[in-house]
């Protein structure tokens, strides 16, 4: 016992030597100086074959760059006035770069407010590679969730970069790491999130196919990608025609509010469909493809059945067979109720809800609100990444590319297990070779 007792006072006095030198340290930095956080690298190099086909990097260098765009005159849900709402964006797009040229870094933030850095596979600011007017680049739209960030995505933005699109990822206003306070209010941005996923989608689409930009030659302005997570999934459903469906029992829970006229108007201001619309709502023709991840919303019933099965846009819902945030029940029912005839359901056998996210920095690691944010308990980030990778470079090749033979790697079997039958080993599935394509289930409807 005694033993016991000397380790835990030899750890607490290491901790509280620590804590007092990292406390002094900041005390004597004059606070106008920055600390510079050095640049993490999340990925290691894995054998051909052992990653997914797909998931191989393209062809072009990538480059990065952020812009903030405006809303003008949108409803604030914090004031109850209308106010512009300014987002920023991040931009990937295949480029011209020298070999001199240094990778950038994206910094962010935790959930717990720690900063960090992670080291990037893009060149901030490079030029745009110029296209051939038939092969300009088309676009993808990346939405993160609750809370999130626009580079929580960042190996997906470049990987599609770098097989030819132009990518671009929202930090979503009152719902970042950076705007909400996970230890005050946690669900301060809630209901910013609820009403603005949808719009914030539809006007970065709107932007940048319709305005001059930096990247505004280069961009195929009829064909759009869009791929939402956890609450960028509730928005993109919405964004491809799924008009939500908010009770005076949901909108109260989802805003808190109790007062029975104010559910009404608030109820009334969130059943939009298709990006804000509220009469006569169509769907922009330029999305012509959809990647959900772990959306969230089904469990509650917060679409209209009969907009769902109107839906027409080819979508991959993607989940965990053990999400308990948006519930695996709630995703399967929003795939079985889209009408779209090109539809199709992956599902990560004994995944919960951080299916999408950038392996967690080392900074997350002290804590589980921060690393509960990425950590999956039976799977690899890098797994899930490159899989990822594989699947949504499939859906934009296939559907906004027209290249049939990747339409291909979207034609299945059930199960990715190869589990033999009759002494007969079934082949992998399509781009995964043998024995590296399992705790995988796949739906289709073609």
């Amino acid at each position: 016992m005694r033993v016991k007792n000397k380790k835990t006072l030899i750890i607490s006095t290491l901790l509280c030597c620590y804590l007092q030198f990292s406390h002094t340290v900041l005390a004597n930095t004059p606070s106008n100086t920055q600390l510079t956080l050095v640049p993490e690298q999340l990925y290691s190099p894995l054998p051909s074959d052992v990653v997914p086909e797909l998931a191989s990097l393209g062809k072009f260098k990538v480059g990065v760059k952020t812009i903030e765009i405006v809303n003008p005159d949108q409803f604030d849900a914090a004031t109850q006035t209308t106010k512009d709402r300014k987002l920023v964006v991040e931009v990937w797009y295949p480029s011209n770069t020298t070999s001199t040229s240094i990778k950038t870094s994206y910094e962010n933030e935790t959930r717990t407010g720690i900063e960090f850095s992670l080291q990037a596979n893009a060149y901030r600011d490079a030029v745009v590679l110029s296209p051939n007017d038939d092969t300009k680049f088309p676009l993808v739209v990346i939405s993160h969730g609750y809370t999130g960030y626009s580079t929580i995505m960042f190996y997906l933005a470049e990987h599609l970069a770098s097989h030819g699109y132009i990518v671009a990822a929202i930090d979503h206003t009152d719902s970042t790491n950076a705007d909400v306070d996970f230890n005050i209010n946690p669900v301060s941005g809630f209901f910013s999130t609820l009403l603005n996923r949808s719009r914030d989608q539809q006007f970065t689409l709107n932007y940048l196919t319709k305005m001059t930009h930096f990247a505004s030659a280069a961009i195929d302005n009829n064909k759009a990608g869009l791929v939402g997570y956890s609450m960028g999934g509730f928005g993109a459903i919405n964004t491809i025609g799924a008009c939500y469906n908010f009770t005076p029992a949901t909108a109260s829970a989802f805003t808190g509010l109790k007062d029975p006229e104010q559910v009404q108007k608030v109820m009334s201001l969130l059943n939009s469909c298709a990006g804000g619309q509220y009469k006569n709502a169509s769907v922009d023709h330029k999305w012509q493809a959809v990647v959900a991840m772990a959306p969230w919303g089904g469990q509650h019933n917060l679409f209209k059945q009969e907009a769902m099965a109107k839906m027409n846009t080819p979508i991959l819902y993607v989940g965990g067979s053990l999400d308990d945030i948006s519930g695996y029940d709630g995703i399967k029912s929003l795939y079985e109720k889209t009408g779209s005839k090109d539809k199709y359901l992956l599902t990560y056998q004994n995944a919960r809800h951080n299916i999408a996210p950038h392996p967690a920095p080392s900074v997350s690691k002290i804590s589980e609100i921060d690393i509960g944010h990425y950590y999956e308990a039976s799977w690899d980030s890098l797994v899930l990444n490159n899989t990822n990778k594989h699947f949504t470079l499939a859906m934009m090749d296939c559907y906004l590319k027209q290249q049939l033979d990747q339409c291909e790697y979207l034609d299945l079997s059930s199960s990715s297990n190869q589990v033999a039958v009759d002494g007969k080993t079934p082949k992998p599935w399509k781009g995964f070779d043998h024995r590296y394509s399992t705790g995988m289930n796949w739906h289709m409807s073609k």
